[in-house]
């Protein structure tokens, strides 16, 4: 069983909110995405989701986005992005899909266990400028530490850990997974021009993974193979 990621699909099969606004690189990407999923993805391999699932603003019109993945293979596991309007409490996401699909799940203050390893995270934020940005961002602390202590609590700290995020992880949030067994960080966000600011490879003893989907080209990264 494998782990793959994937973020920043911003599907819009409800509200039909074209991505190729922002350039030809997102011309039929819905279809690019689900031939390459389709090509690696087993039913028992786990795909990583780290925001920016969907344009929608409301859960109830999110059907045709969720539909779209429950029908590829594997597990779906999703984390919050800053255009996921639609985000509500972890009780009533769950609710939702559980009347309609069967693998699809979040992580929001909470962690999951594949493949002897932990998988924690929380969306994060970009360096704070403003109060109400500094604010976010010790939120955002206060999350990924509930998620990362979530997980050694019904997991143990002897299983790596792999952080999801969606912003690219500041220094503050870095911090803290150096508290922990963290073995890789994952994120996504950056698009076009500002995948020149994408940092991958190891840093301060963690590998970070950038998977923005017009950065893989439309790809899923392997992350456990």
């Amino acid at each position: 069983m494998s782990i793959y990621a994937i973020s920043d699909l911003h599907l819009s099969f409800h509200t039909n909110k074209p991505m190729n606004v922002f350039g030809s690189i997102w011309d039929h990407y819905e279809e690019r995405v689900k031939e390459n999923w389709i090509k690696k993805v087993k039913n028992q391999d786990l795909v990583l989701l780290p925001g920016d699932f969907s344009w929608e603003t409301h859960l109830k019109d999110t059907f045709l986005d969720f539909q779209f993945i429950e029908q590829l293979p594997g597990k779906k596991l999703l984390l919050k992005g800053n255009h996921d309007y639609w985000w509500s409490t972890l009780a009533k996401m769950r609710a939702y899909v559980g009347e309609h699909f069967h693998d699809i799940d979040f992580l929001y203050n909470n962690s999951y266990f594949f493949e002897n390893h932990i998988i924690a995270g929380t969306r994060g934020w970009s360096h704070p400028v403003s109060e109400e940005d500094k604010k976010i961002v010790e939120r955002e602390k206060i999350r990924l530490k509930l998620s990362l202590e979530d997980g050694i609590q019904k997991y143990g700290n002897q299983f790596p850990i792999i952080v999801c995020m969606h912003y690219p992880p500041e220094p503050e949030f870095l911090e803290i997974m150096k508290q922990y067994p963290v073995e890789k960080c994952i994120y996504g966000h950056l698009h076009g021009s500002a995948h020149k600011n994408v940092k991958e490879g190891i840093i301060d003893g963690i590998e970070w993974i950038m998977v923005s989907c017009d950065y893989t080209n439309f790809d899923l990264i392997p992350i456990v193979p």
